[in-house]
């Protein structure tokens, strides 16, 4: 007999949490029909001996929303192995869009998610007004991966309440009932579900909160009404207090999220992080959550696998050196132009001769504690030796001169590390235990957004190199287990029970890893959105063959120029 494509001699994790096997893996029709000893020949044949086999990285936090519009290739999410995307979390999304409310919503977008809106505006064609229409115009897309979208109730709020709802004004009866009617629409047509935002960090480009952020509970518990209705979706939120800006909130937040989950018997999911100014309290908002759980309320926190961290570069949106008033004067300038004239003697001079007053010496030296080399290989689990503050006491030199060396490596594209959640204490064991924890999920990679400050969508092989193999400040976390938190676990939660596991039957979404040689680059700035928008990016080895639905779609991290993915629906 023979196969579309054969996959042989690889060790085989198959995404269930059992232990890896050696193992042949034959694919017809995007499907996977064997997996054992496949007798018959392939079409094609990936040989993968000493090589690991895992299904695709399930990504189910990621905000392509808009570049899903334009951009086939969605990466750098793609690059990691991940063929199945969710997008539309957080409240902001672009559907359902009046026409006169385009720019309003990509200020929203830019805002929140940290995406040039003029790489928005150039990029989106607006082919839609309703959200069943903008599925529509996702439905004529194809991609690397397959991509599924949630309605968000930014878009929701200005749709209905127009600017009313933008100026997060209570919703009237009138209000709630047409926005559940709208959702309603939405679920019935494909979406994957609702997501809303209420930390007050999360901001459009005016200034102004998310639409939705100071929802009341007869609004929110209207709209999440309709997911029990039809039984079908996922209630995502950012809650309020999840960024550290409110430490009393967030357990009234696991309150009501608890109620609703029981109310409808959907999931409820949310982003949760450790937050400097109340270290534990991530402990307790878990442990509700599993009494949650055990209750029968399907409440599950969105966990991250590596701590939130922005980048300080010459082309970034942060740098270190930003509260410098000779570097403020280079504002506007390209970042070619600010290494040009750093490297001069008078331009080193200008930021090093620099005296801070006594506040801004008191913030700088906080920061240089707090501010890592990020190293090549990037460590996103650096030991405090690796700060600025120690790196400067042991070299004799100031944490300005540290951080302007630093970034001015590697031809002015050097990268310093700032973690600003999940690392209150210094390293990664409370992730440790949030990744282990029974109700967690796996998410918040952010996979196109917050574009010039973070690149955290090469999370999943992070996961890989340094919980499986790498890590030398704590356990680290057994290989079956960690393939399985990024493949079934997180397609369970959105109901995408086709994939995920490699056995007869499941879409055939496959990574072959060379484990020995799987590394992540060191990220880059690049500038390659619409309107020459910039965007960090982050590459990785290792990747033999990325394998979408029974099609190679990466050879050694070499796009093959497949496009297999498509929109997925969720129940109709």
């Amino acid at each position: 007999m023979a196969h579309d494509l054969v996959i042989r001699n690889g060790r085989v994790v198959d995404g269930t949490g059992a232990p890896a096997r050696l193992a042949d893996i034959a694919i017809d029709d995007g499907r996977i029909t064997e997996v054992g000893v496949v007798p018959g020949s392939g079409a094609q044949e990936i040989d993968a001996e000493g090589a690991l086999v895992a299904p695709g990285w399930v990504d189910v936090h990621s905000h392509y929303d808009g570049q899903a519009t334009w951009d086939q290739e969605l990466a750098p999410s793609s690059w990691h192995g991940v063929t199945t995307l969710v997008m539309g979390n957080c409240g902001v999304g672009f559907a359902p869009a009046r026409p006169d409310q385009h720019d309003w919503l990509i200020g929203l977008m830019e805002g929140v998610e940290d995406i040039p809106g003029t790489a928005l505006a150039e990029g989106i064609t607006w082919e839609w007004e309703s959200f069943p229409e903008y599925l529509d115009a996702l439905d004529r897309m194809s991609w690397t991966t397959d991509i599924g979208t949630q309605i968000a109730h930014g878009a929701v709020r200005a749709y209905i309440m127009g600017d009313r709802g933008a100026r997060n004004e209570p919703a009237t009866a009138e209000d709630i009932a047409a926005m559940a009617a709208i959702v309603k629409e939405a679920v019935q047509a494909g979406a994957l579900g609702f997501s809303t935002s209420r930390t007050i960090a999360h901001r459009a480009i005016d200034g102004e909160p998310v639409p939705g952020t100071y929802a009341a509970e007869d609004e929110l518990f209207g709209i999440g009404a309709v997911l029990g209705e039809l039984e079908a979706g996922v209630f995502e939120l950012a809650p309020a207090g999840s960024a550290g800006e409110d430490i009393v909130a967030p357990m009234v937040e696991v309150a009501w999220m608890r109620k609703l989950a029981e109310a409808i018997h959907r999931p409820v999911t949310f982003a949760l992080l450790q937050v400097d100014t109340a270290p534990e309290l991530w402990r307790e908002m878990l442990d509700e959550s599993a009494a949650a759980v055990a209750s029968g309320a399907p409440l599950h926190p969105q966990v991250a696998g590596r701590p939130t961290g922005m980048l300080s570069g010459f082309d970034t949106t942060y740098s270190f050196i930003d509260g410098v008033p000779a570097y403020q004067a280079l504002a506007g300038q390209p970042a070619a132009e600010k290494v040009a004239w750093l490297r001069t003697p008078e331009g080193r001079a200008a930021i090093l001769d620099w005296e801070p007053d006594a506040a801004a010496a008191e913030q700088l030296a906080h920061a240089a504690q707090r501010t890592y080399l990020l190293g090549d290989p990037p460590d996103y689990e650096p030991g405090p030796d690796a700060s600025l503050a120690a790196v400067a006491e042991r070299s004799g030199r100031s944490v300005i001169e540290v951080a302007l060396d630093a970034m001015l490596a590697n031809d002015g594209r050097g990268l310093l590390y700032l973690p600003i959640l999940n690392y209150s204490d210094g390293h990664s064991d409370s992730t440790r235990e949030m990744i282990l924890h029974p109700a967690a999920v796996l998410g918040l990679a952010d996979g196109g957004a917050h574009v010039g400050t973070i690149c955290d969508a090469s999370m999943p092989t992070w996961m890989m190199t340094h919980w499986v193999r790498d890590r030398t400040r704590g356990e680290r976390l057994p290989l079956e287990l960690i393939v399985k938190r990024q493949t079934s676990d997180t397609a369970a939660l959105y109901g995408l029970g086709d994939r995920g596991v490699l056995a007869p039957g499941y879409v055939a979404d496959i990574n072959v890893i060379d484990f020995d040689a799987l590394q992540l680059h060191v990220p880059e700035v690049v500038a390659d959105l619409p309107a020459g928008g910039r965007r960090i990016v982050q590459k990785a080895d290792g990747y033999v063959a990325t394998i979408k639905s029974g099609t190679v779609t990466y050879r050694n991290g070499e796009a093959t120029g497949e496009h297999p993915g498509r929109l997925l629906r969720g129940a109709r």
